[in-house]
């Protein structure tokens, strides 16, 4: 995993143990308080301890109550409004038309899973293909070729694709 400067020196500053989890509190005005620096957070900074591998848990500081998931959703949101694109349009509109009742459950039950195997796929390649390159080897057309036809979410996300118009024959 590749980390940034800003994401090593806060690990730094949170200690060793990455899975520690960071409580802020959401307060009225819409502000994060990071409760271990004594300190208002922006969402950039609280994505950044994220990325850097820590967990993450916002409190409404008046309620009491667990936003973790509305905080993590506006990350997520933020960093698409950016890009301009998240999930392909015609997924987020099966999001809205089915959210709470089929889609939920996978969600709940598929998607963490199915990233994270992507994840393991994804790194166990990349291994492999450290191990191609130092034997002075280039597979790297080939590879390109095999991820291509074996990414988990090809076949996922070429449903939502339009397929392109075939020439009319006359």
């Amino acid at each position: 995993m590749h980390c940034s400067r800003k994401q090593i020196e806060q690990a730094q500053y949170y200690g060793k143990d990455m899975q520690e989890k960071i409580m802020y509190k959401k307060y009225g005005n819409r502000r994060l308080y990071d409760t271990k620096k004594s300190a208002y957070v922006t969402l950039s900074q609280v994505a950044d301890m994220i990325k850097a591998g820590h967990e993450a848990e916002v409190i409404d500081a008046k309620t009491k109550e667990d936003v973790t998931a509305f905080i993590l959703t506006q990350i997520i949101l933020e960093e698409a409004k950016k890009k301009n694109a998240l999930l392909p349009v015609p997924l987020l509109h099966l999001i809205i038309r089915y959210g709470e009742n089929v889609l939920q459950e996978f969600f709940n039950k598929y998607l963490q899973q199915i990233i994270q195997n992507y994840l393991e796929f994804k790194k166990a390649f990349d291994e492999q293909f450290g191990k191609w390159l130092n034997m002075s080897t280039d597979y790297s057309e080939m590879a390109q070729k095999t991820l291509a036809d074996l990414s988990p979410f090809h076949s996922f996300f070429n449903q939502f694709a339009k397929k392109p118009k075939e020439p009319e024959k006359k």
